[in-house]
């Protein structure tokens, strides 16, 4: 019965939510300017857009610590992909329809930022009940799609806009919600298995007392840090650095960045049965903290660039190795487990690039002090991966 299910079909879907969770995360961002002179919305009030839509993504990894199992992946899942069709197709809209534009606009991230929270949460442990052989390849390459769809955004809206003019952002904007549409009828009849039968998860109670699972949480965080702190300020620093147009900016910046963060998550799906993860990882930390220091200490600005970019290198195996070392470390962790990693990784995602914007502004606006500052992030993920492989050789 299970060999005649077409779990490609699983996979092809959740690719196709993790597209859909880079629209969510990098569509709006480009747009800010355009609601500032369209809607007459302050800049002030535009930087509470980002922080609404990561403050929602990090209420709906902890609800889901108690509902998800509950309710059931599927259910959840496909929920997640109508939010965010809903919440994109109502951006286009809403803002003109009500009196005040900026709720329309808070209400549509609301909406879209619950789907993404959902895919966070529900995605790896669907590809991780599936009966897959090399786990930590797919789980690699399931999450390389995030990088190829924010490329996909940013490269696809940018010659929209070239072509069509930015004045015409609300057809492009449906346009992008139709991809997380298609995708729900690839839920509704994909096969979907359930990580733990009924008894066999630890509990939420039992997984916070068991000592790995709080190193777990830690390695997440940095690894959100790592990854959230250069791809937020890589359009920024490239700006500042090198003294480009935001264009150039955004794709010599963020998209190669994403470009690196997806190589390195292919080529480890495809090689991971010949490595081993924690060496991987290990190296990959070391070489983040590098890039940091190149980003931050360099006083030659293609040194600089070239440190932003191969930090996507460094950082892509971090998030879904850690995902795939907890999975084994806690192997009866559950539904709970990915919550709370994804809460993790979206905590250290939010609070570290605020920290580097704080930092800078203290350091009268100097870009580069707060990026030194958060080369602290992989150094101590270095540090938790050699406690953890010692626990190991204790173990």
């Amino acid at each position: 019965m299970t060999a005649q299910k077409n779990y490609k079909k699983t996979l092809t879907a959740c690719y196709l939510g993790f597209v859909t969770q880079a629209i969510s995360a990098n569509f709006t961002p480009l747009l800010f300017l355009t609601f500032a002179s369209t809607y007459g919305i302050t800049l002030e009030k535009i930087a509470m857009i980002p922080m609404v839509f990561y403050l929602t993504q990090l209420l709906v990894d902890l609800a889901a610590t108690k509902f998800a199992d509950k309710i059931g992946y599927r259910a959840c899942v496909v929920v997640s992909q109508v939010v965010s069709s809903v919440g994109l197709i109502l951006m286009a809209f809403l803002p003109s329809l009500l009196p005040v534009p900026f709720m329309g606009i808070l209400i549509s991230v609301v909406l879209y930022a619950i789907g993404s929270g959902l895919i966070e949460v529900l995605l790896s442990p669907i590809v991780e009940a599936c009966p897959f052989e090399n786990k930590d390849g797919v789980m690699s390459t399931l999450h390389s799609f995030y990088c190829w769809g924010a490329m996909g955004v940013i490269l696809g809206s940018t010659l929209f806009f070239t072509v069509f003019g930015v004045e015409n952002w609300k057809i492009l904007t449906v346009l992008w919600a139709l991809i997380p549409l298609y995708n729900t009828f690839n839920f509704i009849n994909c096969p979907i298995e359930r990580l733990n039968g009924d008894g066999e998860s630890m509990g939420i109670r039992n997984l916070l007392k068991t000592p790995i699972f709080w190193l777990m949480i830690i390695l997440m965080i940095c690894s959100g840090a790592s990854e959230a702190t250069m791809a937020q300020w890589a359009s920024a620093f490239t700006e500042s650095a090198i003294g480009v147009s935001k264009t150039i900016g955004d794709l010599a910046g963020p998209c190669l960045f994403a470009f690196f963060m997806g190589i390195t998550r292919m080529m480890y799906g495809k090689f991971s049965e010949k490595l081993n993860l924690g060496k991987v990882m290990l190296i990959c930390g070391i070489m983040a903290a590098g890039c940091y220091l190149l980003a931050s200490l360099s006083t030659i600005p293609i040194l600089g660039l070239a440190g932003c970019a191969l930090c996507g290198l460094a950082v892509g195996i971090m998030w879904p190795g850690s995902i795939s070392v907890s999975s084994k470390a806690c192997p009866r962790g559950g539904t709970a487990m990915f919550a709370f990693l994804a809460l993790a990784g979206d905590l250290g995602a939010t609070v570290s690039p605020t920290m580097v914007g704080s930092l800078s502004e203290m350091a009268g606006g100097n870009l580069k002090a707060g990026l030194l500052a958060a080369t602290v992030f992989p150094v101590i993920l270095v540090i938790c991966l050699i406690v953890l492989g010692r626990m190991k050789n204790h173990n």
